[in-house]
């Protein structure tokens, strides 16, 4: 019995054992299968990951590829974007511009912009002001982040210029052009008694700060405009005035805004009386604010520039200068640059259908330092200004009077906008594309402008006694055309006018309709957002890779 007792004792162990050594073993191979199935399950989190950058890799590359084989499509989507971020391109007239803006508004006068459009088709923005000036009145002295090139529409006036730091004075008269540098402080008064005065202005924002479309910064002012002066502390401006608190104080008494009446009684500022004084006069006048005692030798060394200016727009001398035995000099005597008048030019080309001028650096000289080009054209009631290209510089163009129509075409032929056009509409012309301009038959057109480039302009022209075809006349032209050289020829002679085209009555002749697939349709607007402007514009066989 005990041997029975031993073996039953021994086996209840064995099976305690064996049932141990089960639960063990079930215990490690749960622990691999859960091991594995995470691990699993990492592997295809893991596949997944990288399936994803796959598909975003392939669908970079795809549009890589796609980009590639369709670039004009994709610098059309990059303007489609750039145009979407700037509300206010919302416009329905493709290269009309309308977006406009008023950045001084008084009861002398006001400044109005027409902003540029921004974009990869355009090399150069330029956006076009436009200042009236009520008679007798100031556009305060400032200087601007931009530089401008203005041109006296009507009128006449008196510009001040800091140039090669002294005051220069010019008087401006209808159709005089001047060039003011960013930077430089300048003013405007109207002359005029009884004349309002109307300037057109380009504004180069290339040198400009990029704040808002450009920048002033007014010398002279008040609590409205406020003078940069005003920025300082008042110990700061007493001691690079050597002048007390109270007289500084009469520097800034405008409140009317940056154009004023010369003569207007119930300003505080003192700028316009100043203005208007004589040399003699005016120095007397501010002796006592801006040099009420001599200064030592070493003091005058170190005088803020802030004074050097003021004296020179003011016609004021130095200490220094009061000693030389040259006498007193008189404000506006800078030897500042003259100024260009279009209507006086003998015209570049002209016809019984109308004339044109352009102006460039080597006509002004100071057109080299902006880099910007002029042009004025005047045609007659339905002449037309032959279709060309500007293959150096994108046109920017102002009507002045009259009315009339203007086409441009995209580069892959189709029509890119055909739009009348009246007084004071303002349009752009990108750089190779061809364009025309057609005054209407009830009168005139005579439109002004500027170009993005200061050479000398060489417009191509596509059609006309001048034109490339009859400078190509070839057969290798004429099998480009799928014709024959002889009906090229013949084509090509019916037109003997260049450059500006008489109207449809006073042509040779007219030749049978265009068959109906190379008839373009007119378009009164175009959105630059929509299926017009794709990238069928430019033609996927025009891009050159």
């Amino acid at each position: 019995m005990k041997k029975m007792g031993n073996k039953v004792a021994l086996l209840a162990l064995v099976l305690v054992l064996c049932y141990g050594l089960a639960m063990v073993v079930s215990f490690v191979e749960d622990e691999d299968w859960r091991g594995e199935s995470e691990g699993r399950e990492d592997r295809r989190r893991e596949r997944e990951r990288e399936g994803r950058e796959d598909d975003g890799r392939r669908e970079r590359e795809g549009e890589g590829r796609k980009d590639w084989r369709r670039e004009g499509e994709g610098e059309e989507e990059d303007w489609r974007r750039e145009r979407e971020k700037r509300e206010e391109w919302s416009t329905e007239e493709g290269f009309l511009l309308q977006n406009s803006k008023r950045v001084v508004k008084t009861d002398a006068g006001e400044m109005e912009v027409v902003r540029s459009f921004v974009g990869k088709i355009v090399d150069r923005p330029l956006h076009i002001g436009f200042i009236t000036m009520e008679p007798k009145t100031l556009f305060i002295p400032q200087y601007l982040d931009s530089s401008l090139v203005i041109f006296i529409r009507r009128g006449e006036a008196k510009i001040g210029l800091i140039y090669e730091d002294e005051l220069g004075e010019r008087w401006l008269k209808t159709g005089d052009v001047y060039y003011i540098p960013a930077g430089s402080a300048f003013y405007l008064v109207n002359t005029a008694e009884g004349q309002k005065l109307h300037i057109i202005c380009s504004i180069d924002p290339s040198e400009g700060l990029g704040v808002g479309t450009f920048q002033s910064f007014f010398i002279g002012g008040g609590t409205y405009p406020q003078s940069v002066l005003a920025g300082f502390e008042p110990e700061t401006l007493s001691r690079a005035f050597n002048v007390s608190y109270a007289e500084l104080r009469d520097l800034f008494g405008l409140k009317r805004g940056p154009i004023i009446y010369l003569n207007d009684s119930h300003s505080s500022s003192p700028w316009p009386k100043i203005l208007q004084m004589k040399g003699h006069a005016r120095l007397q006048h501010l002796k006592k604010l801006m040099d009420s005692h001599e200064e030592p030798a070493q003091k005058e060394e170190q005088t803020w520039s802030w004074r050097k200016l003021l004296n020179s727009m003011l016609g004021m001398e130095t200490e220094n200068q009061k000693r030389d035995d040259r006498g007193t000099s008189d404000k506006g005597n800078g030897k500042t640059p003259d100024s260009y008048n279009l209507y006086d030019r003998h015209p570049d080309f002209s016809n019984d259908y109308g004339w044109s001028v352009a102006l460039d650096k080597h006509d002004y000289s100071p057109l080299k330092h902006s880099g910007i080009g002029i042009y004025l054209v005047n045609l007659t009631a339905g002449a037309m200004m032959a279709p060309h290209v500007n293959p150096t510089a994108t046109e920017y163009g102002i009507v002045l009077r009259g009315s009339g129509t203007i086409q441009i075409v995209f580069p892959n032929g189709t029509n890119a906008m055909s739009s009348e056009i009246a007084e004071g509409d303002v349009f752009f012309v990108p750089r190779y594309f061809p364009f025309c301009q057609i005054a209407s038959r009830s009168g005139p057109l005579e439109f002004f402008g500027f170009t993005t480039s200061a050479h000398r302009n060489r417009p191509q022209f596509l059609a006309g006694s001048n034109s490339l075809i009859r400078a190509m006349m070839g057969p290798e032209l004429a099998a480009s055309f799928g014709i024959t050289l002889e009906r090229l020829q013949d084509i090509d002679n019916a037109q003997p006018f260049g450059v500006i085209l008489p109207p449809d009555t006073k042509t040779k002749r007219r030749e049978e309709p265009l068959p109906p697939d190379t008839k373009t349709k007119r378009i009164g607007k175009m959105n630059m957002r929509g299926s017009q402007m794709s990238s069928r514009a430019f033609g996927n066989d025009m891009v050159m890779v």
